[in-house]
């Protein structure tokens, strides 16, 4: 879009074309404007050096100027959260609730709890954990029933009951003792016992890793990041820098010639990702590897947005599948808005592309709370109803807006930074950390949950798990900046 330039000075004043990328067709027209009007050759050099560099100025700036959109107001995405969380309580699925769809719009509820001041969303997930009696999925090994442990664990974060993990942990010291290692060929018998699909690492790893978070037990964490770059070593195809869905992908073309690479399916690693290195500690060996990959996985995605703000089905044929899909957009919002946020992306870059991702998917939204444009259950790219709906989509988009709530707050009302450190070489669950404010709310960096926390004669105290020798950051507000406060249970 060109930009109108007007500038006033002694000599004259001049309305300048639109500034556009070819920069030097713009100057000569100005140059050839300013001929009829100046008389002598001396000031004509003069002023054509000035437009140039002006012109040129401005050309630089464009990126800039589009990078420096302000993210939307925390309150307006508090709102829309609610109304598609309301609508989907009210609207529920005729799946399991162990199921994996649940599971992951289980995680979006975890997420809109941690930052909004209505207690139904984390009572939601209480009385679904309790109905499942906090058990996991019917498969002992497959991935997508482990994903509902993600919630389990958070919720023990919260409560410390121990029933909430009890199953899980027995469940995963099963699987370590017998971990069915194998071929993760998709066409082989008993592949779906190892994390052999794109998907099943958002499903499974994150869980695991959330496990020895709130137990200590580090051998949970180090069988997902082993099992992890398994899984990666098969799939990630290390030119395109993005995931095959599984091994029966890698010899499929699209209508293009291009490979097929699924939407949703690398959403799953990208949001996979995120949710592994909010666990994974910094000082661990291999948190440099998750960082590299993201990193790449950000870089390729971001050039693949289409110009509405969304993704495709089909990430390198969207031609061929031009339907908007919120599911694959909800997650890529979510792993890319984690990571500015992280300071891991740098947010003149990704900044404009995470905000107009968000415009996209609340403009989803129905005017009832419904969230449309979803891909239904599948594998790969497909042609779908608009109008499509699923709870695991809904999961993807309050997770995304978790993360721009928080990017809002940070741009609105600049925090202050608290660090802590474990200098202990063990797991320090509950550690206390006492920090300098007066009437702030705490904000858990790695996580974006407003944290439980209670003022002191100092400032205030809050609670915290660290691993060994781990330094972690919070986030402190002026609680008057947050639209609403999570209830203290």
């Amino acid at each position: 879009m060109g930009v109108n330039v007007t500038m006033q000075s002694d000599l004259c004043a001049t309305r300048l074309p639109p500034i556009r990328p070819k920069t030097l067709h713009n100057l000569k027209n100005c140059v050839v404007s300013l001929t009829y009007q100046l008389m002598k050759e001396t000031v004509l050099k003069t002023t054509i050096s000035i437009l140039a560099a002006i012109c040129a100025g401005f050309s630089l700036l464009m990126p800039a100027v589009a990078a420096q959109a302000p993210a939307p107001a925390p309150a307006a995405v508090l709102a829309v959260m609610e109304k598609a969380a309301n609508w989907q309580l009210a609207h529920p699925t005729g799946y399991p609730a162990d199921d994996w769809t649940e599971a992951v719009g289980d995680a979006g509820f975890m997420a809109l709890a941690g930052v909004s001041g209505n207690p139904v969303y984390r009572d939601a997930m209480l009385a679904m954990g309790r109905g499942n009696r906090w058990r996991l999925g019917p498969s002992l090994y497959h991935a997508d029933d482990q994903a509902v442990g993600q919630t389990y664990a958070e919720l023990y974060q919260q409560l410390r009951d121990p029933a909430m993990i009890a199953p899980m942990r027995v469940q995963f010291d099963g699987i370590i003792a017998e971990p069915r290692d194998g071929t993760l060929d998709f066409l082989k018998p008993g592949v779906l016992m190892r994390w052999s699909w794109c998907d099943s690492l958002f499903m499974g790893p994150p869980a695991w890793a959330r496990l020895t978070s709130v137990t200590g037990d580090a051998r949970y964490l180090e069988f997902a990041i082993e099992r992890w770059w398994k899984t990666s070593d098969y799939l990630y195809d290390q030119q395109e820098h993005l995931y095959y869905r599984d091994s029966r992908y890698f010899k499929q073309r699209e209508a293009n010639g291009r490979k097929v690479f699924w939407g949703r399916g690398n959403g799953w690693v990208l949001g996979g990702l995120a949710r592994m290195m909010q666990y994974v500690p910094a000082n661990h060996p291999a948190y440099p590897r998750f960082v590299q990959q993201y990193r790449e996985m950000s870089e390729r995605l971001l050039a693949l947005q289409q110009p509405d703000g969304l993704w495709r089905a089909s990430l390198l044929d969207p031609a061929s599948y031009p339907s908007k899909d919120t599911s694959g957009t909800g997650l890529y919002t979510y792993g890319l808005v984690w990571g500015v946020n992280q300071g891991l992306l740098p947010k003149d870059k990704y900044g404009p592309a995470v905000k107009r991702a968000w415009q996209a998917l609340a403009a989803s939204v129905t005017a009832e709370g419904k969230l449309t444009h979803v891909q239904p259950i599948g594998a790969d790219p497909k042609h779908f109803d608009p109008e499509s709906t699923d709870v695991f989509a809904v999961g993807a988009f309050l997770m995304a807006g978790s993360e721009m709530y928080r990017m809002g707050l940070e741009e609105a009302s600049a925090p202050r930074v608290v660090t802590a450190v474990n200098s202990a070489a063990s797991y320090h669950l509950e550690k206390v950390v006492d920090a300098e404010g007066g009437e702030v709310a705490v904000m858990d960096a790695l996580t974006s949950r407003v944290l439980p926390s209670q003022a002191t004669a100092q400032g205030v105290r809050f609670h915290a798990d660290f691993a060994p020798n781990e330094t972690r950051r919070f986030l402190l507000f002026p609680r008057k900046a947050l639209p609403a406060t999570p209830p203290v249970h």
